[in-house]
């Protein structure tokens, strides 16, 4: 068995909770205060994770959910397993449902045997806390608060997130990608575009028809905003007294260095975003068939933990070259969306003895990525 490190990753960023607990109402600021602190306290406590040895069948899918009770004991009292499918309490189902779609989606798209492709269970704990608004991967499961119902409905009401949360821990034991500058950037880049995938998988929804939206639903009724973050138009997704205006930059010239936010992961991973999304949309199609596979591809065996964006953006074009033909359409395509966010990767520079042409895949081509 090997240590493997890893970072608390939430859904909701800190610049968010504090523009909150600076512009609220009383309870409101009272709320981000403690999700905040709460939120400290995992990213202070975080342990190591143990990967036992891969296993030699494919695993069924294992799902269990747990209630908290409004305390901060994980995992809590077990309400939910694949014996008892079965609950009253809307959180529970959400978690239960939302973790079953992303094995799913891993599994029957990617062949990936859960999070860690060891058949690791899917734990998930709902009712977390009191006063806490958000939802997160810990390095072993996911943690979700209730929202209050104002500024953020259940963060178990949106597969997406979930799908987003349980990528974390795809990374966690693929790249290991440092949560900090652009590394962390991408690391919550690759959780949108598998929480988007996961998503669209489940609805059926074409890359021309998706929302790429992530956490549409998520926001109370009250606040100006669609969702937390959108793909398609980063910068766009809110813009509210209480909760700021979303910052994301959606070209390498509005890039944030901002000393916040872990050198800002969640804000500069629009650019990123952006690509993908004009990518899939340009290929057609469903995501996951032709870019959401290059993609998965560079995640879980070209990365490393300091990796750039620009080394980001070359590994996905000269895989893109790998799978679907040096100088093709979809290397030229996605090799065009980066260049659309300011990250140029040439072509040529791609090339490499001994790659073989293929044509544009379809679903479930090529079957080994």
């Amino acid at each position: 068995m090997r240590n493997i490190s890893q970072s608390t990753c939430t859904v909701i960023p800190a610049h968010i909770q504090r523009h909150v607990a600076a512009h609220g109402d009383s309870r409101q600021r009272e709320r981000a205060t403690s999700t905040l602190a709460q939120t400290a306290q995992f990213f202070n406590g975080r342990t190591s994770t143990l990967i036992e040895p891969a296993a030699q069948v494919p695993v069924p899918k294992t799902r269990q959910v747990y209630d908290a009770g409004h305390n901060q004991i994980l995992p809590g009292k077990l309400v939910m397993t694949e014996q008892r499918r079965t609950s009253s309490d809307a959180a529970a189902k959400e978690a239960f449902d939302g973790s079953g779609a992303t094995h799913d989606f891993l599994g029957k798209v990617f062949l990936r045997n859960s999070i860690d492709d060891r058949g690791m269970h899917l734990n998930s704990t709902v009712h977390y806390g009191r006063n806490f608004d958000n939802a997160m991967w810990n390095g072993k499961q996911m943690v979700y608060g209730d929202g209050d119902g104002k500024l953020f409905n259940r963060f178990t009401s949106c597969v997406d997130v979930i799908g987003h949360e349980f990528a974390h821990g795809v990374t966690q034991f693929t790249a290991k990608l440092e949560y900090q500058g652009q590394p962390g950037a991408l690391n919550e880049h690759v959780s949108d575009v598998l929480g988007i995938m996961v998503k669209q998988y489940y609805y059926g929804t074409t890359a021309g028809r998706s929302d790429w939206l992530i956490g549409a639903g998520l926001l109370g009724k009250a606040v100006r905003g669609k969702a937390v973050r959108s793909m398609k138009a980063p910068g766009n997704a809110y813009d509210d007294p209480v909760l700021g205006k979303d910052p994301q930059p959606a070209h390498m010239k509005q890039y944030v260095s901002d000393p916040d936010d872990n050198g800002g992961v969640h804000i500069n991973s629009g650019i990123p975003n952006r690509a993908f999304c004009l990518a899939a949309t340009a290929i057609g199609g469903f995501a996951w068939n032709v870019a959401g596979r290059v993609w998965y591809r560079v995640l879980t065996a070209k990365l490393f933990p300091k990796a750039q964006f620009q080394d980001f953006a070359n590994a996905t074009v000269s895989t893109a070259g790998e799978l679907y033909g040096i100088g093709g359409s979809v290397q030229l395509t996605i090799a065009e969306a980066w260049s659309q966010v300011g990250l140029h990767v040439p072509v040529s520079m791609t090339r490499s003895g001994g790659a073989s042409r293929k044509r544009p895949g379809t679903a479930g081509s090529p079957a080994n990525a």
